[in-house]
């Protein structure tokens, strides 16, 4: 696994769909050209973890299985780079789909949540990259 522990994240619940990383966070991207790279995700950033509509959230609950991979995901939407390399929108999102796979999150419901975010994330990513990191 890639992850730097199997701890669960610690988190503190913020508002009706934000919170806040506790403890920093490090994802390892081994295909990170040229020799792999760490994402760290500092104590203090903000998620929604997977921005899923409340209607779907006892099916796809925002802090499923799969938070590890959105807290990753939301924080390479926000701030567009790994380190002081910019990627993209199609990078961010195969992480996304990548780290699902890792945590044990079965085929289709993986796929379908990396679906999601390619059709339906570009205004996500593009607001961030006029507005900056969401804040609290």
């Amino acid at each position: 696994m890639t992850f730097d522990s199997n701890d669960p994240l610690r988190v503190e619940y913020l508002n009706g769909r934000l919170w806040k990383l506790l403890e920093d966070f490090s994802y390892f991207d081994e295909d990170f050209p040229p020799e792999g790279a760490f994402i760290d995700v500092p104590a203090g950033f903000v998620t929604d973890f997977a921005s899923v509509p409340r209607i779907f959230w006892i099916t796809l609950p925002p802090t499923g299985k799969y938070g590890k991979a959105a807290v990753i995901h939301d924080y390479l939407y926000q701030y567009g780079k790994v380190g002081q390399v910019r990627i993209t929108r199609a990078y961010a999102d195969g992480i996304f789909r990548k780290a699902m796979e890792e945590l044990g999150v079965g085929k289709i419901r993986r796929n379908l949540m990396w679906a999601a975010v390619r059709i339906g994330a570009g205004g996500a990513w593009n607001r961030s990259r006029e507005n900056g990191p969401r804040q609290a």
